[in-house]
């Protein structure tokens, strides 16, 4: 099994200034990197943590080569923060598959609220879970997922790249089948529309990488564009594996172009099995003290409200 038709499209939207998202789109590692951190820091991390992923050795597959490739990006990231003070407080979320075609796996690494997707059969499933207040609420089944949908603060993220010394990179491995369709996408395009409405975009855009990250681009852009938009998708058919490319070395002009401000641009069917999850990094405590800083806040923010509004 291999990939075949491969597609990428990177958006500003209507609201933003620039965009801070950055993609790989190089078989068999494809990834969405979606910059935090205001002005031109959020562009330099999420460039920085493609940069890393880049660096992948052609014979480097599997959830540790993404955990590991993750961890030097969050170095990268956290270094040049400390260096430069006008990028303090910048990192990215990230959410990357490398393909093992031999084997017809995926391995999945993820940080942050970017997604991946797999359409199979015509049902779209969302692979990685959100790191944000809204998606660990969902999960311990505080929030439905109609009411996140609407949540004032969805867009919280409780895990990203670069922001700490060390990050929690969160894995996993699937099952890769032939005519398995692949996406990731930053919060650009899931904040503002649907999953099925996704799904029905692909549908009629015949599973076709190219047109389907047009439609999903513009559905976005038509529901208000608040955010950059990018999405990744490449399907997965029969064949031979590609022979490994060249080893791309590391270099003083690769981190350079990375940290560069740009201006802004306009077999038979089994039934699947939950993927095991591996966590690599903190550990769920840094999670928990994150949500714990956050409701904080929150509260702070409430009392300061109530008293303000009894003087």
């Amino acid at each position: 099994m291999r990939t075949g038709r491969a597609s990428a499209l990177t958006d500003t939207g209507r609201r933003r200034p620039q965009n801070e998202d950055t993609f790989v789109c190089d078989p068999p590692l494809f990834a969405v990197a979606d910059g935090v951190g205001g002005a031109q820091a959020g562009e330099i991390a999420s460039r920085l943590a493609a940069a890393a992923l880049e660096e992948r050795l052609p014979t480097a597959l599997g959830e540790d080569t993404l955990a590991d490739l993750l961890q030097t990006a969050n170095d990268r990231i956290y270094r040049h923060a400390l260096d430069d003070p006008s990028a303090a407080g910048m990192g990215t979320v990230v959410t990357a598959l490398l393909v093992d075609g031999e084997a017809g796996k995926i391995a999945i690494g993820h940080v942050g609220d970017s997604r991946a997707y797999r359409l199979r059969d015509g049902v779209l499933e969302q692979l990685t879970p959100d790191h944000s207040l809204v998606g660990e609420l969902v999960r311990s089944g505080r929030l439905s997922t109609e009411e996140a949908e609407h949540h004032p603060h969805r867009s919280v993220i409780t895990r990203a790249g670069g922001t700490e010394p060390t990050v929690e990179v969160e894995t996993l491995t699937v099952v890769a089948m032939p005519g398995d369709l692949y996406l990731i996408c930053s919060d650009g395009l899931t904040d503002i529309v649907r999953d099925e409405q996704i799904a029905e975009l692909i549908r009629v855009a015949d599973n076709d990488p190219d047109a389907a990250a047009e439609a999903l681009v513009a559905a976005a852009n038509r529901a208000g564009g608040i955010d950059n938009i990018t999405v990744v998708l490449f399907e997965m058919i029969e064949g031979e594996p590609a022979p490994p490319a060249e080893a791309r070395e590391p270099d003083e002009d690769t981190l350079e172009q990375a940290t560069a401000p740009t201006a802004a641009v306009v077999e038979e069917p089994v039934a699947a099995e939950p993927a095991p999850v591996r966590r690599h990094g903190a550990g769920a405590g840094g999670r928990w003290l994150a949500l714990l800083a956050i409701v904080l806040a929150l509260a702070v923010a409430a009392v300061v409200i109530w008293w303000s509004l009894g003087r």
